[in-house]
């Protein structure tokens, strides 16, 4: 077993629209900047990693454009998954674990606004029984919040303190999308309003990750990864019980999360009712941070969103201003896929 770390972050400052640049105009910024944080240059990274999602960009193999943005020399070990960077993030891990590399570097993009993002969502689902019927994202949610409210697990009002929360959290944060007192809104889909949903917008974001005195001498407090591990729910949204997600507290238990408490948790939920979902299953307590960037309540590009809640809560761990933090990155309707990871820095030595 290796130790690796998240020794460097960074994003793009997310907008709802961005017609002027390319998914290279995206990249190319955060993919600069994490190099300049660590010093390495193009040809010292072992191996690349990226995740995105053609059905966004319209048009097949869209991520070997995006390549551009590394650059076509020299050549690199190169991967892409059509997930969330987060599970690139994984991949990237696997890689070093294994010793075929030192270093990676990931990322992962997203430009919703060229589409209607509720209808190409649908292409996730079940081919044969729900795809046909065409449920859009937002009714899939309101479905999940509804069982929760019928449950006694939440309400309207918790759902909206959850949104202002995060929102308020979010003026601290140059880039997120929304900020500050946003309205709770008129009903979108009963009982979700505007408010307990994510802005639609477009963004990237890139990681480098290091091995062992690698990771130290790039970083002065790498965040190391003590566990990570991801699950998936059954497809059919009929078996499930949507209160609930057992593959979040099983790749939880196989991240190690609950060996002891952790003081922050970056949670990756679009839809307020979903951190609800999550806090239980995790076992979180009013004595952790939840999502102090905003979360994807402040700003939620696609493909990129679980991989920014690693990124901030390894640069927490980076500041100082946090010991011990949770990541989660999900995928899918009514949080069907889910991926865990505990981050920790180094104790000072008395």
């Amino acid at each position: 077993m290796r130790d690796v770390a998240i020794v460097a972050f960074a994003q793009t400052a997310h907008r709802r629209r961005t017609d002027e640049l390319s998914e290279v105009d995206l990249l190319m910024p955060v993919l600069h900047e994490v190099l300049g944080a660590t010093g390495l240059k193009a040809n010292e990274i072992g191996f690349t990693c990226s995740g995105s999602a053609d059905y966004l960009a319209g048009r097949a193999f869209s991520f070997t454009m995006a390549l551009d943005g590394v650059g076509a020399h020299p050549p690199i070990s190169e991967s892409h998954v059509e997930m969330d960077g987060a599970w690139a993030l994984y991949e990237a891990w696997v890689k070093i674990m294994t010793g075929e590399a030192d270093t990676a570097l990931v990322y992962s993009y997203g430009k919703s606004s060229p589409g209607e993002v509720r209808d190409v969502l649908t292409r996730q689902l079940d081919p044969y029984y729900l795809a046909p019927l065409w449920p859009d994202s937002v009714s899939l949610a309101a479905l999940q919040a509804q069982a929760l409210i019928d449950a006694g697990d939440t309400d309207e009002a918790a759902l909206a303190s959850i949104a202002a929360r995060s929102r308020t959290d979010a003026t601290a944060n140059p880039y997120a999308q929304l900020t500050g007192d946003v309205p709770a809104g008129d009903h979108l889909v009963h009982p979700l309003r505007t408010g307990d949903c994510p802005p639609i917008g477009d963004g990237a974001a890139a990681v480098i990750l290091a091995a062992g005195d690698t990771a130290r001498a790039l970083c002065a407090r790498p965040a190391w990864i003590r566990g990570i591990d991801h699950r998936i729910e059954a497809h059919s949204l009929g078996v499930r019980d949507l209160t609930d997600s057992p593959s979040t507290r099983l790749a939880a238990q196989h991240a190690g999360a609950f060996e002891r408490p952790v003081d922050t948790a970056e949670l990756h939920a679009p839809f307020t009712s979903q951190e609800v979902v999550l806090r239980k299953a995790l076992v979180l307590g009013d004595d952790t941070r939840i999502n102090p960037s905003g979360g994807a309540l402040a700003a939620n590009p696609i493909m990129a969103a679980g991989l920014i809640r690693l990124g901030e809560a390894a640069a927490r761990i980076h500041r100082g201003e946090s010991d011990r933090a949770l990541a989660h990155a999900t995928s899918g309707p009514c949080l069907q896929q889910n991926l865990v990871a505990v981050l920790e820095g180094e104790r000072a030595h008395v």
